[in-house]
Formats: C-alpha cells, sequence, structure tokens
C-alpha cells in the first residue's frame, strides 16, 4: 500500500518550471531519501504535498485522498519537521507539547500519557527547562515528539540535520531509524553534495529519489 502518490506533477513560477512530469510514490513503512541539487524543487513538493501551494498540472494522494491547496483535511495525519523549528521559547517541552496537542484537539487525558511517552522516546527529560536553554540537538528531538504527538502515518522530516555536527547527525538519524516501525518517513537531508559526502546514510533510507 502507497502512503503518498505523486503523479505527473507540473509546477511553475512566473516563467520558471521548477517541476515537470514529477511521478513517485512512496509505500506505508518506508523511510523514504529525498535527495537533488539545490533549486531541484524538493521543498516546493514538500509544499505542494502539505497542501500549502497549488498544483498546476497532476495529482497528488495522501492516503488514497486527493491533496487540494488550502483544503488540510489530509494533514490530519501528517507530522512536520523543518529543518528550524520554531518554539516558543519560555516554555518548558511539556508545556509546548501540551499546547501543540490541544491544537490539533487532542483529549487531555490522551496527552497526560502521551507527552511523557514522547519525551522518552526521544531523549528528553519531562521536567522545568525552559526550551531557551535547549541546544539544536534537543530543539530537533523536540521537533520530533511535536511531529509525532497525534500518531501521523507520514513524518515528512525537511532537511533536519542541516544545522548538526556530524556526531548530532548520526544520533539523529539513529533515532529517525528506530521510528520505521511507528510511521512512513519522507527525509529530505542536507544538500546533494553534502548527502554524496556522507555514504553511511544511504543505509538509513529504505527507498530513495533523486531530483
Amino acid at each position: 500500500m502507497n502512503v503518498l502518490e505523486v503523479n505527473h506533477v507540473n509546477k511553475h513560477f512566473g516563467d520558471k518550471q521548477v517541476l515537470h512530469d514529477l511521478s513517485f510514490t512512496v509505500p506505508e513503512g518506508a523511510i523514504f531519501g529525498f535527495v537533488g541539487e539545490n533549486g531541484a524543487g524538493k521543498t516546493t513538493t514538500m509544499k505542494l504535498i502539505l497542501g500549502l501551494d497549488t498544483i498546476d498540472a497532476g495529482t497528488i494522494n495522501l492516503f488514497g485522498q486527493p491533496v487540494h491547496y488550502g483544503e488540510t483535511a489530509t494533514n490530519q495525519a501528517v507530522g512536520y519537521l523543518p529543518d528550524v523549528p520554531e518554539y516558543y521559547n519560555y516554555m518548558t517541552a511539556a508545556e509546548y507539547l501540551r499546547f501543540c496537542g490541544r491544537l490539533t484537539a487532542m483529549a487531555p487525558d490522551e496527552l497526560k500519557t502521551r507527552i511523557p511517552e514522547m519525551l522518552s522516546l526521544v531523549g528528553l527529560p519531562n521536567n522545568k527547562h525552559r526550551i531557551r536553554g535547549f541546544s539544536r540537538g534537543m530543539k530537533q528531538r523536540l521537533g520530533i515528539a511535536q511531529a509525532l504527538l497525534n500518531r501521523p502515518k507520514l513524518l515528512i522530516c525537511d532537511e533536519p540535520t542541516s544545522a548538526l555536527d556530524p556526531a548530532g547527525r548520526s544520533e539523529f538519524l539513529t533515532l529517525l531509524a528506530s521510528l520505521k516501525t511507528q510511521t512512513t518517513i519522507i527525509f529530505r537531508p542536507i544538500s546533494w553534495p553534502m548527502w554524496s559526502e556522507w555514504p553511511t546514510a544511504w543505509g538509513f533510507c529504505t527507498t530513495v529519489s533523486c531530483r
């Protein structure tokens, strides 16, 4: 079963064609590496998958349902982790997750158990430390906890290791790999030249598509 199907998608910005006849599928349970040179249209593709921009031609289906611009019903089952997550730095990790859970209409009783579970999964302490004191790696871990909070069927990671050192990248990839039994993952790594010099990461993905 395919979680995502992108069929013959075209996208223009003015006279510039960013995507031409793009097609690919992401099977359920995959860790899908979406790689390519800068300017190849990877971020644009992710915005189209999330219904954040219009498609000029073609179709995108998530979980068997069509994706339409501005209609985010399919996003209820999608978790998204950007390269630089933004937070309310005065909150604790648990407070931030509770805030996010309420935005997605999660029940208070469910949040009481789900928040400690997610913090434990990503290796963050459940204490009163404010996010303003978190390292970049800790913020990325909190971003994963937020993205997984409502049990998404698909997790989209857009250059999540771009500002991490080699040790941090390895640790982050290990954490993501541990999630493959819980959700399908689309992973957009760092820019193509750096990715090609990082051969061990190829083994992390079960499927790779090059743009």
